[in-house]
C-alpha cells in the first residue's frame, strides 16, 4: 500500500468521522398546509388570557350553523406544581383556560444557562405555528362532532374551576359544553384535567367526553401535543419529533423527524411519525438534554393505543427568518383520535400523560413503566457515520462508566472526564503500541533506497511498481499487510471514539457541572475564559468568548503528529502531501470544536496530551528495540538468564 492510497484512506475515515457531525445549513421555504377549521359557535367572551405570549391571527367566523354552540367561560390563567425544590415538585405549569391547555411547563431543577442571569428553564413555551395559529401544548383542538359538526376549542375559554390538592398532588379542572340550541340544554360536556404530583417528571392529562343527550354521537378530536421546546444548545440544533411503536414481535421501534426536515416539508405527508404493522405507544420533542413526551394510556388488554389515528410533526417560526435561524423556531407534536361513538348518557376518558424532564438513562431504567415504554428511544449521540447498534451499546456503556467513576469522585466531572481518558488509555494500550510498532516498521521499509528509487523511477506505473515493491518485500520478509496492520487498531478504535464523542457530548450529568471555578464552569458550554462583544467570523460562526481548550487540543494534535512515524516521501509532491496532514489535525480540530462544549474538548485535549506521552514512551521502546537489534543483541529475559545474548539473523522485517 503506497503513500497515496494510505492518505486516501485516513481521509476516507476522517471526512466519515466528520461529516455526520456537521450540521448542514440551508436556505428553507415555509408552508401553509394546514386547513383553516373553523369554530361554529362560542360565547361572546373569548379574548386571549391576559398571560398569553403569542400574537393570535384573527380567523373570519361564518354564520353558525342551527343545532349546536359552544359554551365556555372567561380568560383565565392558574398555575399548578411549584419551583420551590423543597416542595418535590418537579416543574410549574401555567395553564390557560385557552383550549384548556399548558401555556408553559417550567423545570424546577434546572436553569436555562445564561451566564448573566440565569433562569429556570421553560421547556415548553407558547408559540405561533406557520398559519399564524397559535399553539399551546395539550390544548383541545378541533372537535367533529357527527361527522359534520367541527368545533375550534383551542379558540374557546374553557371553565375553569378552582385548584384542588389530593396526597401532595395538585389537580385543575376545565370545563367545556356543547349546547343543543334547539332545547336549550347541554348535548357534549367535556372534562379536563391535569394532576401534578411531587417527586416525578410526569403529569396526568385526563379528556373526559359525556354525552348528556338522548341520541347517540359520533365524535373525534383533536390534540395538541407538547408544543415549543427550546434550542438548548445555541451551537446545534439537535431537536427532533420522535414517534415510538411495538411492533408485531413486541420489541419498540421509533421514526423521527429532525426539525430541518420538519421546516422544509410541503405536504402532510412529510410531517407524518408512522410505522407499518406497529402499534403507536408515544410521541415526543426533544432537545438536546430534555424530552417532552405524551403517553396515550391503552385500552385494556392493549399493548399499544389503537385510539390515536394520526401523529405529525409541525414546525414554527413565529418570526419568520427563514433563512436565518435566530433562536425562535421551535416544533411541535399534534394528535387526532379515532372516531369513537357514543350512545345516550355515555361517557369516556381518555387518559395522556407527559413526561417533562432529563435524557437521563439512569432515569429511564429506574422506573418500570420508562423501562417498558423505551424512553431510551429519545437519546442521541450524534453517530450519524456509525450503526446505532454498534455506537448505542459503546455510548451507554460510556455513561454507566462516567457515572460509576463520580460516585467514587463526587466532587468534579472534570477530574471524572480525566480519569475516564487514562482507563480508556490504559485499556487500549495493547492495539495502540501494536500500531505504532507496525508503522515504524513499515515507515523505515518504505525509506529504504531500493524502495525510493522504485517508487522514483516507476511512480506513473502503478502495477509495474506495485509489483517490483513486492519483490523487495518478500526479499526482506515483509507482508503486505503490513501497513494495514498498523491502520487495524485505529479502526477498530473508531467506534470507540465515535461513542466517547457521543456519550461526553449528550450527557445530561455534564449540564452545568464545574471543572474550576474561575475556567470552565461549565461543561456543557465553551469553556469561556473571557467574554466580549458577539462577532461574526467565517467558519467559526457567531463568537463571544474566548475559549482556551481547542488551542490547547491544536497544540496537542502537533505535538502527536510530531511523534508518529514519517512515512518516506517519494517525491517533493508526496512530502508536500505530509506537510499537509502534519497540519491538518492541528488546525481542522480546533476550528471545527471551537465553539463545542467544554467536557467534550477537554476530553479530546486530555485524550490527546494522553497519546502524545504513550507515543513518547512507545517511540523510546522502539528506539531501544533498534538499537540492541543493530548491536546483534537481544534483550535480558528471564528466559536469557539474565544474560545478553546474540541475536539470530532474522528478515528485515517480517509481520
Amino acid at each position: 500500500m503506497n503513500f497515496k492510497t494510505l492518505l486516501i484512506l485516513i481521509l476516507t475515515v476522517f471526512c466519515l468521522l466528520c461529516g455526520g457531525l456537521i450540521v448542514q445549513a440551508g436556505f428553507f421555504g415555509h408552508t401553509n398546509s394546514q386547513p383553516c377549521i373553523l369554530l361554529q359557535n362560542t360565547t361572546a367572551d373569548t379574548a386571549p388570557s391576559s398571560k398569553t405570549t403569542v400574537a393570535e391571527t384573527p380567523v373570519l367566523q361564518p354564520a353558525p350553523l342551527p343545532g349546536f354552540s359552544a359554551v365556555g367561560g372567561n380568560p383565565k390563567t392558574i398555575t399548578i406544581g411549584s419551583l420551590d425544590p423543597n416542595t418535590g415538585f418537579k416543574f410549574l405549569l401555567d395553564l390557560t383556560s385557552r383550549g384548556a391547555a399548558i401555556d408553559k411547563a417550567t423545570l424546577s431543577e434546572f436553569d436555562d444557562r445564561d451566564h448573566k442571569n440565569p433562569q429556570p428553564l421553560a421547556i415548553l413555551s407558547p408559540t405561533v405555528k406557520l398559519d399564524g395559529t397559535p399553539a399551546f401544548s395539550m390544548a383541545s383542538g378541533t372537535l367533529i362532532l357527527d361527522n359534520q359538526l367541527q368545533f375550534r376549542l383551542d379558540k374557546l375559554d374553557w371553565i375553569t374551576a378552582d385548584i384542588e390538592t389530593d396526597n401532595n398532588a395538585q389537580i385543575a379542572r376545565f370545563e367545556a359544553i356543547i349546547k343543543d340550541k334547539t332545547t336549550g340544554k347541554p348535548a357534549i360536556k367535556l372534562i379536563k384535567t391535569y394532576r401534578v404530583t411531587p417527586k416525578i417528571y410526569d403529569l396526568d392529562c385526563d379528556l373526559t367526553v359525556e354525552n348528556l343527550s338522548s341520541d347517540e354521537h359520533e365524535i373525534q378530536f383533536e390534540m395538541t401535543g407538547p408544543a415549543g421546546i427550546k434550542r438548548d444548545d445555541p451551537r446545534t440544533d439537535p431537536r427532533k419529533t420522535i414517534a415510538a411503536f411495538r411492533d408485531t414481535r413486541g420489541e419498540i421501534i421509533s421514526t423521527s423527524i429532525a426539525i430541518g426536515k420538519l421546516q422544509k416539508a410541503s405536504t402532510p405527508e412529510s410531517r407524518q411519525l408512522a410505522q407499518h404493522n406497529a402499534g403507536f405507544l408515544w410521541a415526543a420533542i426533544t432537545c438536546k438534554y430534555f424530552a417532552a413526551i405524551v403517553i396515550p394510556t391503552p385500552d385494556a388488554n392493549m399493548n399499544f393505543c389503537n385510539w390515536i389515528s394520526d401523529k405529525s410533526g409541525w414546525f414554527a417560526n413565529p418570526d419568520g427568518d427563514y433563512q436565518n435561524s435566530s433562536g425562535d423556531e421551535t416544533i411541535g407534536i399534534d394528535l387526532k383520535s379515532t372516531v369513537i361513538t357514543l350512545a345516550p348518557a355515555e361517557n369516556k376518558t381518555f387518559n395522556f400523560k407527559l413526561f417533562l424532564g432529563p435524557k437521563d438513562k439512569s432515569l429511564f431504567d429506574k422506573y418500570p413503566m420508562y423501562q417498558n415504554l423505551g424512553f431510551v428511544n429519545t437519546m442521541d449521540f450524534m453517530a450519524c457515520c456509525c450503526p446505532a447498534a454498534i455506537i448505542h451499546p459503546l455510548a451507554f456503556g460510556i455513561l454507566w462508566l462516567l457515572k460509576s467513576l463520580h460516585g467514587f469522585w463526587p466532587h468534579n466531572y472534570g477530574i471524572v472526564i480525566i480519569i475516564l481518558v487514562l482507563l480508556v488509555r490504559l485499556i487500549l494500550h495493547p492495539l495502540t503500541r501494536l500500531s505504532q510498532v507496525s508503522m515504524s516498521k513499515y515507515a523505515k521499509f518504505n525509506a529504504l533506497p531500493e524502495v525510493q528509487e522504485i517508487r522514483k523511477q516507476y511512480g506513473k506505473n502503478i502495477m509495474e511498481m506495485n509489483r517490483r515493491i513486492g519483490e523487495v518485500q518478500k526479499k526482506y520478509g515483509v507482508s503486505h499487510s503490513a501497513a494495514v496492520m498498523g491502520m487495524l487498531p485505529t479502526m477498530v478504535q473508531m467506534p470507540i471514539w465515535i461513542a466517547l464523542y457521543g456519550a461526553v457530548y449528550a450527557s445530561i450529568d455534564l449540564r452545568g457541572a464545574q471543572f474550576l471555578p474561575f475556567w470552565i464552569t461549565d461543561l456543557s458550554a465553551p469553556d469561556a475564559l473571557f467574554r466580549f462583544k458577539a462577532v461574526t467570523l467565517p467558519l467559526l460562526g457567531t463568537l463571544d468568548s474566548f475559549n482556551l481548550l481547542p488551542i490547547l487540543m491544536g497544540v496537542a494534535f502537533y505535538l502527536q503528529q510530531k511523534l508518529m512515524p514519517a512515512q518516506a516521501a517519494a517525491d517533493p509532491q508526496a512530502a508536500q502531501q505530509q506537510k499537509i496532514m502534519m497540519l491538518m489535525m492541528p488546525v481542522m480540530f480546533p476550528l471545527m470544536l471551537y465553539n463545542s462544549p467544554s467536557g467534550l474538548n477537554l476530553y479530546i485535549m486530555a485524550s490527546v496530551f494522553g497519546g502524545v506521552i504513550e507515543q513518547y514512551i512507545i517511540k523510546r521502546h522502539i528506539a531501544k528495540q533498534e538499537l540492541l537489534k543493530t548491536e546483534n543483541l537481544v534483550p535480558v529475559t528471564s528466559k536469557t538468564g539474565g544474560k545478553i545474548k546474540k541475536q539470530k539473523p532474522k528478515p528485515f522485517f517480517k509481520m
